[in-house]
């Protein structure tokens, strides 16, 4: 199995790995990149006040999220194109994940088809991530599918109208390698993330051509009218939001700004994830992801009210570095990362953390 030290250490070993040009598409963000660095830098606002005397020689990770028993709190969130990283893509993440114990997501622009995804998956509950697309029979048809293939929540991000200003990715002029397909879709929409028209990224264009920018909260009903799984909204900052979310239909949020790769210079995850769990209060589940690379920042999640956290980056790094074994690896180092984090502040169960053992530095507010 991969050997890791911190999971931060990944990422220059996998870019020796990688095409520079995939490289960047995975690990760059929006514009100046400023919110992709504040996602990490926000979790060292907030700081652990460890209680003592607490007995805490058995503990347990364990807990549920919608509902799902999970072995630690931790989500695999839906990315694109795990076939830039390994040729079994997100079968093999899919499995690791399943191996872990807890929930993978799949994404709708997936290179395997969500039907072998779920095959991979075997026993171990998925999630399907959904862009509505312009075409509404293409979006019906994917939760269609996502349902009879035993997915078991449907994930509808609504951060994305249209493709952030992703400079790596025109600089490079972004395309997809010729050898992989978008497994959900016919040839055709492969092809135009292959090719494009003209200069910038391919997959900026195919964004503005197929994904629907009059999207509007309605649409969360509609979805949950035709989908026989729960509704999470995806990409949700403003606490407002949060609670349209939940109004319209939505059984939970995740607080996210696309790992910094939408608009530059909105806050982190983290920044605004107490004020969402303050205003959805109860009615609905919060997750959270950005920047989560220690067992620490997912025990600060929790803290401040998360039921539980997503860790993209590292995991494509680690089915990088070492297919599913890699995956694997990092979610294992994640989980020993966050026992230890919860030995050392005293709580034997992930409900004993609470905002009580959390301080938030005066600077952040």
């Amino acid at each position: 199995m991969l050997d890791i030290l911190n999971l931060e250490s990944l990422e220059p070993l996998a870019r020796e790995r990688l095409d520079p040009m995939l490289f960047d598409y995975i690990a760059g963000g929006a514009a100046d990149e400023w919110t992709l660095a504040e996602n990490r830098t926000a979790w060292s606002r907030f700081q652990i006040l460890p209680r003592m005397l607490r007995g805490v020689a058995s503990r347990t990770l364990e807990t549920t999220i919608l509902g799902t028993p999970v072995s630690f709190p931790v989500v695999v969130p839906p990315m694109a194109f795990h076939g830039l990283c390994h040729l079994e893509a997100e079968a093999a993440t899919a499995r690791a994940t399943t191996a872990e114990g807890t929930i993978f997501c799949a994404s709708t622009v997936s290179n395997c088809s969500l039907e072998a995804i779920a095959e991979a998956s075997g026993v171990g509950p998925r999630w399907f991530q959904l862009y509505v697309y312009r075409d509404r029979g293409i979006t019906r048809g994917l939760v269609e599918r996502a349902a009879a293939a035993g997915y078991t929540a449907l994930c509808l991000t609504v951060d994305t109208p249209l493709a952030g200003h992703r400079e790596r990715d025109k600089r490079n002029t972004l395309r997809m390698p010729s050898h992989l397909e978008l497994g959900n879709f016919p040839t055709s929409h492969a092809d135009q993330n292959r090719v494009g028209s003209g200069h910038g990224s391919a997959l900026a264009q195919y964004i503005a051509a197929e994904w629907d920018p009059a999207l509007s909260w309605r649409d969360v009903e509609w979805l949950q009218s035709i989908s026989p799984m729960p509704v999470v909204v995806k990409g949700v900052l403003s606490p407002d939001d949060a609670v349209l979310a939940i109004e319209h239909g939505a059984a939970g949020v995740i607080v996210s700004n696309h790992g910094g790769r939408q608009l530059d210079g909105v806050p982190a995850g983290a920044t605004m994830l107490g004020p969402v769990v303050d205003a959805v209060s109860g009615r609905g589940e919060v997750l959270v992801d950005g920047g989560i690379r220690r067992g620490t920042d997912v025990f600060k999640a929790l803290a401040l009210g998360a039921r539980g956290v997503l860790v993209g980056r590292p995991v494509l790094w680690g089915l990088t570095l070492d297919g599913a074994e890699g995956v694997r690896a990092v979610l294992a180092h994640l989980r020993a990362e966050l026992d230890l984090a919860m030995a050392l502040a005293g709580c034997a169960g992930v409900g004993d953390i609470t905002r009580e053992l959390i301080l938030q530095s005066a600077s952040s507010c």
